[in-house]
């Protein structure tokens, strides 16, 4: 894992306009952020295109890090934003192109969407739609693997605030796919 004595030292070294430590954070970075973009798309293609695009926004928004919270915490929620941003794309790339699954499939391992778990993310983009407050904790525990004081760290949430989000995100969320709804 990425140590944090290093970490710190690249950080600030590449938010001075090092172009030589930058590179060298986000070659540290690439490990975590394509694991964190593989939780949402399953398929390695579809993962890196999500981890390339994380990848770019860090390096052009490293000077928006403000030093509240982790910064691996910050990391993760760029990543899993980028990875819900490439499904939600290529959801609307698939509707264009008018894909239909075959009959008699299972939406859990068969995707037209490139090998996405097509009933994480339908029930997930169903939490934003009904209880978007929910989201962004769930994401960060349950699919980034922060803890839950990570959490309230990131979102200047109070923990039991946090700890209640997740608690509904996950009910929603085993109801949905429970039930294939």
């Amino acid at each position: 894992m990425l140590e944090e004595v290093e970490l710190t030292r690249l950080v600030a070294s590449a938010r001075t306009g090092d172009p030589v430590s930058l590179d060298h954070l986000l070659a540290k970075l690439r490990p975590l952020v394509m694991r964190r973009c593989s939780r949402f798309l399953p398929h390695h293609a579809d993962a890196e295109e999500a981890a390339q695009d994380a990848l770019l926004s860090i390096s052009t928004h490293l000077h928006e890090y403000s030093g509240r919270g982790s910064f691996l915490g910050w990391v993760t929620v760029i990543a899993s934003n980028s990875a819900r941003s490439t499904y939600r794309s290529m959801c609307r790339r698939a509707e264009d192109s008018h894909a239909v699954l075959p009959e008699n499939t299972d939406p859990r391992t068969t995707s037209v969407i490139a090998g996405t778990r097509l009933d994480l993310m339908e029930a997930l983009s169903a939490l934003e739609k009904q209880h978007p407050a929910l989201v962004e904790s769930f994401v960060l525990r349950d699919l980034g693997d922060l803890t839950y004081v990570q959490v309230a760290e990131i979102l200047d949430a109070p923990l039991g605030t946090v700890k209640d989000r997740i608690h509904q995100a996950r009910r929603f969320m085993r109801d949905r796919l429970v039930s294939g709804l």
